[in-house]
């Protein structure tokens, strides 16, 4: 054999080798990094560990923030239950800049920006955590255990979490998340959601990785089993406890509306609940339903159908309370705050694809083999009185996670990984 040729050989087996020990590195790093899915609801925090004990507080003065005649004081003990592809990116960042102004107390997540997500969520997994521990904010991406949760904030803490409609959050979810669902990969038509949606139990396995992305997600996140029967009385039971535990569900669809009935319950000002459109899809990669994939859809996640639906019907009732006339003005309101940031904001004043953007610290986290989310560019010259509010509301997840103190490494590494894979 020719030199050259034996040379090129070795090579070859060379990288055979070392690509075969990086796959073996990278399979040991991702099933550390993303635990077991448990049905169960058992708790990994020991049992009797101590509830969060909250210290008292200064009385603060009363503010006017949500139209009151007696004023009201401000809530700040807040958890977020974040569900996916549900605009929950958008909230996350109004709840990180309220935080960070006030400097509340954070429940982090320890080494990732979510509690282990698809386990169950236990105290044991917030970042620099200990019995008795109080925070102030609960926000990050979890499978909801309410009295793991409880334990970890004041009584009187608000509970809130937003739904969308589930056809259209299934769409997104299976563009988003569906690479990373090996039943997929099966489908090989061209319009892989259609052929999917055709026959969705010849694909679907219960128990395949990943699975609970593409069925009855909302159901999931919020600590249910997402393949329970339509028939079961369970159903009924749980979207009541969701009612029971929650004050406040936000729709979605009506992201103004919601987000005026959240600073009424809260007593916060108009510019704490200023907004950019955070972790959205660019338009080519976002393909509507047809009226009958979307009936197929629907059928599909029947479950959060009937979740969907009892709370649009609340939140309508909750909106009609507040008042029709009262809601049409403050959400105007709203609209040009968030109008007059865009002019202050942004350059360009929009969102721009991922090429396009020009600081990396303003690139949002993408899906695997895509660049299909938006981001944006800051403007070079903003006056000193906005700089800072704009640059917060531009600022992606991952970036203000790191920048309020959260441990991501397994974050930064997997994303090193990708980078370096051009994944």
């Amino acid at each position: 054999m020719p030199l050259p040729q034996k040379k090129r050989w070795e090579s070859m087996a060379k990288g055979l080798v070392l690509g075969a020990l990086f796959t073996s590195f990278l399979l040991l790093l991702y099933s550390y990094a993303v635990p077991p899915l448990y049905t169960g609801l058992a708790s990994t925090t020991p049992e009797g560990a101590a509830p969060c004990s909250p210290a008292p507080r200064e009385p603060e003065a009363p503010t006017s923030a949500n139209g009151s005649a007696g004023g009201c004081q401000p809530r700040r003990d807040i958890v977020f239950m974040k569900t996916h592809k549900t605009a929950s990116s958008t909230l996350l960042n109004i709840l990180f800049r309220f935080g960070q102004k006030h400097g509340l107390k954070f429940a982090f997540p320890n080494g990732r920006n979510d509690f282990d997500y698809p386990a169950f969520f236990a105290r044991s997994l917030v970042q620099d955590y200990r019995p008795g521990a109080c925070f102030n904010i609960i926000c990050n991406h979890m499978r909801f255990h309410y009295d793991e949760v409880r334990g970890l904030v004041a009584p009187n803490a608000t509970f809130i979490t937003v739904l969308r409609d589930p056809a259209r959050l299934f769409e997104s979810s299976f563009h988003y998340f569906g690479s990373v669902v090996p039943f997929t990969w099966k489908l090989s038509g061209r319009d892989k959601l259609a052929e999917f949606l055709q026959d969705p139990d010849r694909y679907y396995d219960p128990r395949g990785y990943n699975a609970h992305y593409l069925r009855n997600l909302l159901f999931f996140d919020l600590g249910y089993d997402s393949d329970l029967d339509p028939s079961s009385p369970q159903v009924q039971e749980h979207i009541l406890e969701v009612e029971r535990h929650f004050h406040l569900v936000l729709l979605q669809e009506y992201f103004d509306e919601s987000l005026v009935l959240l600073k009424d319950l809260l007593c916060w000002e108009l510019e704490d609940v200023l907004y950019f459109k955070l972790n959205a899809r660019r338009a080519s990669a976002v393909p509507r339903l047809s009226g009958e994939l979307y009936r197929r859809a629907t059928a599909w996640n029947v479950l959060d159908a009937r979740l969907y639906r009892h709370f649009n019907a609340s939140f309508w009732r909750k909106v009609e309370a507040f008042g029709r006339e009262r809601m049409a003005r403050e959400v105007a309101a709203l609209r040009r705050a968030n109008e007059r940031m865009r002019r202050i904001c942004i350059d360009g004043g929009r969102a721009v694809d991922a090429a396009a953007i020009e600081d990396s610290a303003m690139q949002p986290w993408q899906p695997l083999g895509a660049k299909s989310i938006l981001g944006y560019n800051l403007k070079k010259s903003i006056g000193q009185r906005h700089a800072q509010l704009c640059r917060r509301m531009l600022t992606p997840e991952i970036q203000y996670l790191m920048d309020l103190g959260a441990n991501l490494w397994i974050t930064k590494l997997w994303k090193f990984i990708r980078d370096f894979l051009r994944w």
